[in-house]
């Protein structure tokens, strides 16, 4: 019987703003170690047998960003679904057990969101063993983490008769008050719930038809209706966005009676926010975590991180402070549950902050801005080697273009030319123009853009090297 890794891959990640934005969420980071926490939990399959190529369900806008950060660690061969919306972990698992099925009718699936720390990858290979061993038969398998603390912000599973693998779940609770808390952990017979799960992909199918109908009935039609090509598949949008959103727990799982529960004690942790990953990470003799340039004088227990520029504190106590290039976040660490309202507010007043980076990503590199005036913009632009930009022209700007380092090749109008180190080009206002990066290094450029809109709706696309729509206004 195949193991089927799928890796849920959306969400915003926003309580660890201004690090994670929405389209840089917080699985694409490197928080812990130089790999992404995406990367991190596909690398702890290792050893899983028989294990298959990994099922990844991801938002339509990190798609070239998720296939990056697999081609880093040698994963070529994944399925990409793309949600056209988010719709919670019901309908996604559902998307992904139709896939599974299509290639091997008895797969079991191991459903892991991919923003999790495990810091004992063998403990969490051996239960992950043990679950398949449950789904084997007809269990529907869910992993209760032992609780080290009576946490408020998680919800529990109370565990019932001994299985031979595990334990017959007995009820899911929802997040309790201190006082309940701590007396599930006296109890010994609750666990966290992870929200990691092992099944069949037929049984979970099965069971999604039965307890919740009309997500079983919108996930078959957009996976019915999809497109698809040698990288991603693409439910049918009108059909997915019919479907109705709920999360897998509620949808199926609280409803079932063929749920097990397989403890598990390798140091999880979800790091939801600032405060947990500083809890699992490396601290100084004071409790400090630092990372970046940093200097601390008489300050302890706090978790700083600096990315841009010189961060200092000075006689605090229990300080998260989070630097980057257009944002700093300082809260009182037993505060930092709270970062999320301030990502709303962001939302509300229609700011930028909380979606974009100042370095923004695209599949054929990235660009970030560097200084803005009313009639004028700089960018710095770095394309990758063999990638180009799409072919495009501007109605109300023209552009300035200095080589920095590598090659340049320029489309403008008729001419196609190549630019090296220190030589430059201007783009008149309705050009066509695109710009490609013949060599074997990164090409950077300096791009001012001069004109009375400045914005990236000033695009109007002809061609593109990435499947993106032609009518797209993202360059």
């Amino acid at each position: 019987m195949v193991i089927q890794p799928v890796i849920l891959c959306g969400g915003s990640g926003s309580r660890l703003w201004p690090l994670s934005r929405r389209d840089y969420p917080k699985q694409l980071l490197a928080l812990m170690d130089e790999r992404s926490l995406l990367q991190n939990t596909l690398l702890r399959l290792q050893g899983l047998d028989p294990c298959t190529a990994p099922i990844i369900v991801c938002n339509e806008a990190h798609r070239f960003l998720v296939s990056a950060q697999l081609k880093e660690i040698d994963i070529l061969d994944a399925q990409i679904i793309l949600e056209p919306e988010g719709k919670n972990t019901a309908p996604a698992i559902g998307l992904a057990a139709h896939t599974a099925v299509a290639s091997n009718p008895d797969a079991v699936l191991l459903v892991l969101p991919s923003d999790h720390l495990i810091t004992e990858p063998d403990r969490f290979l051996s239960a992950a063993k043990k679950a398949v061993n449950l789904a084997r038969e007809k269990s529907l398998v869910t992993f209760g983490i032992k609780p080290v603390s009576p946490e408020t912000g998680y919800g529990y599973v109370r565990r019932g008769l001994e299985l031979e693998s595990g334990y017959q779940v007995e009820a899911f609770v929802e997040k309790p008050d201190l006082k309940t808390a701590q007396s599930y952990v006296a109890s010994g017979s609750y666990f966290w719930n992870s929200g990691m799960f092992v099944f069949k992909a037929a049984n979970y199918l099965d069971a999604l038809k039965q307890w919740a109908p009309e997500i079983s009935k919108g996930v078959e039609n957009a996976y019915a209706t999809r497109d698809q090509d040698d990288r991603f598949i693409r439910p049918d949008e009108t059909a997915f966005k019919a479907c109705p959103a709920d999360s897998v727990d509620y949808a199926v799982f609280e409803k079932a009676d063929n749920v097990a529960l397989v403890p598990l004690d390798a140091g999880w942790s979800d790091i939801g926010s600032w405060q947990s990953l500083w809890a699992v990470s490396v601290k100084d003799a004071r409790n400090n975590s630092v990372q970046g340039d940093v200097i601390l004088d008489e300050t302890r227990n706090s978790f700083v991180r600096a990315t841009d520029r010189l961060v200092t504190l000075v006689g605090v106590d229990s300080i998260v402070v989070i630097e980057t290039a257009d944002a700093v976040l300082v809260a009182a660490s037993d505060a930092s549950q709270q970062v999320k309202q301030v990502v709303d507010t962001l939302n509300s007043a229609a700011r930028q902050e909380h979606l974009l980076h100042r370095r923004v990503h695209r599949p054929w590199g990235w660009y970030e801005t560097v200084d803005q005036g009313p009639r004028h913009l700089t960018k710095r632009i770095s394309v990758d080697p063999g990638e180009r930009l799409s072919l495009q022209k501007h109605r109300h700007r023209a552009e300035h273009w200095v080589v920095v380092r590598g090659v340049a090749r320029v489309t403008c109008d008729d001419k196609t030319f190549d630019l090296t180190e220190n030589e430059s080009t201007y783009i008149p206002v309705g050009a066509l123009h695109r710009l490609m990066n013949p060599g074997q290094e990164a090409l950077e450029i300096i791009e001012v853009q001069t004109g009375e809109d400045l914005r990236e709706s000033d695009i109007e696309r002809f061609d593109d090297a990435y499947g993106r729509a032609i009518d797209s206004k993202l360059s």
